[in-house]
């Protein structure tokens, strides 16, 4: 298997160096600063403004880190807008995927991220203060048993859950291998797919690399889609259709942009 990864390098300028180190001190900075925030307000509101903080801040915080990098995110809402409980999906193959995940402007929604995540105290005290749920990736079992004790809490409140399904963004293929668990989690929930592509981060800030190039990410919603009726067999087969479905995204995406598309 053709190592992906190492077939797009952008030659970064020395200012996208300086830029992005600059841009990554900001970035912790606002992020302090939103810890503070967060932390009296979430008291005072005895937890009530999880959605809006969750919704609106974060989306802004999540914008304006962008921009520190020159990144500029636009939402295409051409064919679906979020406006029902449901599990969201994407892509996952770039540093800039965090900032983009988080202004998705998603409703009532908690994201599931990898435990690691918490490694950083900011990133710790801020997914804690809001709710979202931290997994342990190796341990896929656990972390349906630890997801299946929220599903009445889910239920109740009508929230939806992001997952990004590829686990990680460090594989060798655009679109690394899907793990089940969002699929799973929306069958049990009764709560369609929303496929989410974002587009552009990749061919700006390219799977582990922390420098980034100026530009434009655009997240584009697609229409949902109903998991219900899935045995077992059917789930595996449109496990591999979505992941397919990516790899399009990216081949239409990377052509637009004249970046070699082998995969």
């Amino acid at each position: 298997m053709n190592d992906f990864t190492k077939n797009y390098k952008p030659d970064f300028p020395i200012s996208a160096y300086i830029r992005s180190i600059i841009a990554t001190a900001l970035v912790f900075l606002l992020l302090a600063i939103v810890m503070l925030l967060l932390i009296p307000l979430i008291i005072v509101s005895l937890g009530k403004l999880k959605n809006f903080l969750i919704k609106h801040v974060g989306a802004a915080l999540g914008i304006i880190s962008l921009l520190f990098y020159g990144v500029k995110i636009e939402y295409d809402y051409s064919l679906y807008k979020p406006d029902i409980p449901a599990v969201y999906i994407s892509n996952h193959s770039s540093t800039l995927d965090l900032f983009a995940i988080i202004s998705m402007k998603l409703p009532n929604v908690r994201y599931v991220a990898k435990k690691e995540i918490q490694y950083n105290p900011l990133f710790f005290v801020i997914g804690n203060l809001t709710g979202q749920i931290f997994i342990d990736r190796k341990q896929s079992k656990r972390t349906i048993t630890q997801l299946k004790k929220l599903y009445k809490k889910i239920k109740s409140e009508k929230l939806s859950l992001f997952i990004a399904p590829e686990g990680t963004r460090k594989h060798t293929e655009i679109v690394g291998p899907f793990k089940k668990g969002a699929f799973h989690i929306a069958h049990d929930l009764k709560y369609p797919i929303v496929p989410v592509y974002v587009d552009g981060a990749y061919a700006l800030c390219p799977v582990s690399s922390m420098i980034t190039m100026p530009g434009v990410i655009t997240l584009r919603y697609f229409p949902p889609v109903e998991v219900s009726g899935w045995d077992e067999k059917r789930m595996n087969m449109e496990i591999e259709r979505f992941r397919e479905f990516y790899k399009d995204q990216y081949k239409k995406t990377f052509l637009e942009r004249g970046i070699p598309f082998d995969a």
